[in-house]
């Protein structure tokens, strides 16, 4: 969906507009499109890129030094017409002659041919290149009928490098046509793009499936299938782009690994990070890639592949340097010969072996105590997502069960290990501390350090040693979080859950009474959250939307709170929001 936009009909002059504005010593405006601000340098072979809007940076975005000195600009995914092929041609031309490249796409042959023939009757000398990479679009024996996608950047570079180092025209179209010919793309679509003005996209693909080879307006692929892993797309594109290598390849290539327009860069990496290792196995040897949005189409869900295979001329220039508002080359270099020797990581906290059976039973309790919790927190993800959500980022419930997950795998290895209860508990904290991140994470990890402090070495678990345990552990996370009651955090129930806990204790109470007071003190200070505007963390930007609901992480606390009751036997009340 394209959000912001005032007249559709309006909405490419008014962008490149805007883009001369954010750019004013690169670039100006022409009739037909964008051009250097100081112009082509006299004497200079002219590099001409074109097409339809709604690529960028492709195509006004990569007018600049090293690459093209104009882009003709036609309205979203249409041709430019022959008259703003003309025009932005003229306002290029340094006297060199003109060298005109594009994707290969009907109304662009058509128009760029058309203009390309009345600027040769008016005396100036101009050559055509179609860029033809995408692999899915026709087979290998009908290379030159194939569709121009991301590979026009990797043939525009190659073309600009070559005009900046001083070649002629002829020089220029061949180096361009080299560097085409040796150049392969294979692309994957997720669901379509929408024009400005519109509320649906130019076309559908039912949820969850990918659709193969489709083209960048969403031109027909060549099948679907159910939407792979980034590991299993990975190893389709690179098996895709790799069987036409050439036989005179000798695996340096040029990469690009693209995004167009709605998967980001965390996932292009993700993707990356399996391309670049199948790639290597199968012996290419990678020359400054790239990973990124380069070729886009509007906010079209897919990506695609290009490998580009070099020699020693193409990969000169390819490294050559280029600048332009949507493309900075030139900074790349290969990985270091030697690394300096990794720091050590922090150490293990120490593991205190349990040599009595009350002990060893102890240790057991503590891991049977997150198992427990683990169940809860899954069953309760949703719903804690949801609860932040409200006037956060909606991420609780998700760290809640990567901190579980990590502190169950770690009480498990200390429990094998022969840890008693205190190492056992340190080492969940310090696990789920590592491994659920953000605030909730930080406050977990420092409350159950200081539990572990409280319980006994290698013996038998009371009620007075839990106590006073919840009570250190509400003391050291407010001193580290630095919330108090009425903030509207997990210490809205903590706090009341450890003093009524304490109080019990003290008071004779049975350590079933003691749990049940406790657990009621939780849910009345989570019921109490409702009427509260959050006041800390991200939701205190939104506060005033969380009135009416319970906070998160206090409604978490007290599950867990009850789940360590219902372990030593305690029928708990269910009055919470994850329970009701």
């Amino acid at each position: 969906m394209t959000f912001v936009h005032n007249r559709p009909e309006n909405f490419v002059p008014e962008a490149l507009s805007g883009l001369v504005k954010a750019h004013p010593g690169r670039l100006r405006a022409v009739p037909g499109g964008i051009a250097r601000a100081d112009g082509t340098r006299p004497g200079k072979v002219a590099v001409v890129v074109g097409g339809g809007s709604g690529h960028y940076p492709a195509f006004a975005g990569l007018v600049g030094d090293g690459l093209a000195d104009a882009a003709v600009c036609g309205d979203i995914f249409t041709s430019p017409s022959t008259r703003q092929v003309l025009d932005v041609c003229r306002a290029a031309d340094a006297g060199a002659g003109v060298f005109v490249t594009f994707g290969n796409y009907a109304g662009d042959v058509l128009n760029f041919g058309a203009a390309a023939s009345r600027l040769r009757a008016q005396g100036t000398d101009v050559t055509i290149l179609l860029v033809t990479d995408d692999v899915a679009s026709a087979p290998a024996d009908r290379h030159h009928d194939r569709r121009g996608v991301a590979g026009d950047l990797v043939v525009f570079k190659l073309a600009g490098a070559a005009a900046e180092e001083g070649a002629d025209l002829a020089e220029v179209n061949r180096l361009a046509a080299h560097g085409n010919d040796r150049t392969r793309s294979f692309g994957v679509a997720f669901d379509g793009c929408t024009l400005p003005g519109h509320d649906h996209p130019l076309f559908t693909l039912e949820p969850g499936v990918a659709a193969w080879g489709l083209g960048i307006h969403g031109e027909p692929g060549i099948g679907e299938e159910a939407r792979p892993s980034a590991a299993a797309l990975a190893t389709e594109l690179v098996d895709r782009v790799l069987a036409e290598r050439p036989a005179d390849a000798d695996g340096r290539a040029a990469v690009l690994l693209n995004g167009l327009g709605n998967v980001k860069y965390e996932e292009l990496f993700v993707l990356w990070d399996t391309v670049h290792d199948l790639l290597v196995e199968r012996g290419v040897t990678i020359v400054a890639p790239l990973v990124g949005e380069y070729v886009t189409s509007l906010d079209m869900a897919g990506c695609s592949l290009t490998v580009t295979w070099l020699d020693d001329e193409l990969e000169r220039l390819w490294l050559a340097p280029a600048d332009a508002p949507g493309f900075h080359h030139g900074s790349w270099r290969p990985a270091p010969a030697t690394t300096p020797a990794p720091l050590p990581s922090e150490p293990e906290t120490e593991l205190v072996r349990a040599t009595t059976p009350e002990g060893i039973a102890a240790a057991g309790t503590v891991a049977s105590l997150f198992h427990r919790a683990q169940v809860a927190l899954h069953d309760a993800e949703q719903v804690l997502g949801d609860l932040d959500a409200v006037a956060a980022d909606g991420d609780h419930g998700r760290g809640m069960c990567r901190g579980i997950d990590a502190a169950v795998a770690a009480a498990d290895d200390a429990v094998r290990a022969g840890g008693d209860a205190p190492s056992v508990l340190r080492r969940a904290a310090d696990a789920w501390a590592d491994k659920a991140g953000g605030t909730s994470g930080a406050l977990w990890g420092v409350g159950l350090l200081a539990l572990a402090d409280a319980l006994p070495a290698d013996a038998a678990l009371t009620i007075e040693h839990v106590a006073a345990g919840i009570v250190a552990a509400r003391d050291q996370i407010q001193e580290v979080g630095g919330a108090r009651v009425g903030d509207k955090t997990l210490v809205d129930a903590l706090h009341p859950a450890a003093e009524a806990l304490a109080a019990a204790v003290a008071g004779g109470a049975a350590p079933a009474d003691a749990w049940r007071a406790t657990i009621e003190a939780a849910d009345q200070g989570v019921e109490a959250t409702k009427d509260i505007a959050a006041r800390r963390g991200r939701a205190r930007v939104l506060g005033d939307k969380s009135l009416g609901v319970p906070d998160p992480g206090a409604t978490s606390l007290a599950l867990l709170l009850k789940e360590a009751g219902a372990e030593a036997g305690v029928p708990a009340p269910t009055t919470t929001e994850v329970d009701s």
